[in-house]
């Protein structure tokens, strides 16, 4: 399903990926962080809490096999992708907001997804390898380090790296549609409608509970659309990455069915998403306090 010439590109583009997203940071950003937290932290819960849970009853529900649950849990388990921070800029959400709570939850992710699998996994009598997540996780912090480096060094270095790397996320969805399908269109049609509705209602449901949370909690209009986007659109090129290194042969090719579908849908459905928020009367919302509130 994942050769060894796409899994070099996979990694090759994770770590621009979060070289981009270490470059677009700086440390007074973590302090201002920090210092208004509330923003964050819903974003944490939601991303941790509320994701997971999702994947699970979606995994408990719907008529799958094991490596299927074990792809939905696996998806609904990872940080924010970068994807995100387009979206967020098109929706008119808060940028700077979508790019803490990204790099966030991908440094929490290194504690909290081990967590989250060993708890669900157990819940569902699925058995994931955990190691490997673990080791590719925190192997994740190394770019987004480097990319802060850069970052301080040259301030135009720094932007242009964070450009490749939101242009890798795009082009590696685009590179699933014209080269992995074709190569898997016998899979994908032997695959049953019930994986195909998991990773659909994954990305919907988690923008749409993310979204109501923050709104409940009467967050900044801006900002609650920020954490719908971030809840719901998940990092899938590393899902795909952490199932090609973990699984090998079929079962990695029933496992990686789920965050390859999500990767595809959830761009569909994130443009519809946008679409409604783009409808948003931005001159008749109050202005913000704070870009972290």
């Amino acid at each position: 399903m994942v050769g060894q010439f796409e899994q070099a590109i996979l990694a090759l583009m994770i770590f621009v990926i979060m070289l981009g997203m270490g470059a677009s940071l700086t440390p007074r950003d973590f302090i201002l962080a920090l210092k208004r937290p509330y923003g964050l932290m819903i974003g944490v819960v939601s991303q941790y809490g509320a994701m997971p849970l999702i994947g699970f009853f979606l995994a408990l529900t719907l008529p799958v096999s094991d490596p299927i649950k074990i792809g939905i849990l696996l998806m609904s388990c990872m940080p924010g992708g970068t994807t995100s921070n387009i979206f967020t800029y098109f929706s008119k959400g808060n940028l700077a907001l979508s790019v803490l709570m990204t790099v966030t939850s991908t440094v929490f992710g290194v504690i909290l997804i081990p967590i989250v699998l060993v708890v669900y996994a157990g819940a569902l009598d699925v058995d994931i390898p955990r190691e490997n997540i673990i080791i590719t996780l925190i192997l994740l912090l190394v770019p987004v380090a480097i990319g802060m480096v850069l970052r301080k060094l040259n301030a135009n270095l720094g932007a242009v790296t964070e450009f490749m790397g939101s242009l890798l996320a795009i082009f590696f969805i685009a590179f699933l549609i014209v080269s992995w399908i074709p190569r898997n269109f016998a899979f994908l049609m032997e695959t049953g409608w019930a994986t195909y509705a998991a990773s659909i209602a994954l990305g919907l449901i988690g923008i749409t509970v993310g979204y109501l949370f923050a709104k409940a909690l009467r967050l900044h209009p801006r900002n609650a659309r920020t954490v719908g986007l971030e809840t719901g659109i998940q990092n899938g090129p590393l899902a795909i990455a952490i199932v090609a290194f973990t699984f090998s042969g079929a079962e990695q090719q029933a496992v990686n069915a789920v965050p390859v579908l999500y990767s595809l849908f959830i761009v569909i459905v994130s443009t519809l998403v946008t679409l409604y928020f783009r409808r948003a009367n931005t001159a008749a919302e109050q202005k913000m306090p704070d870009g972290l509130l």
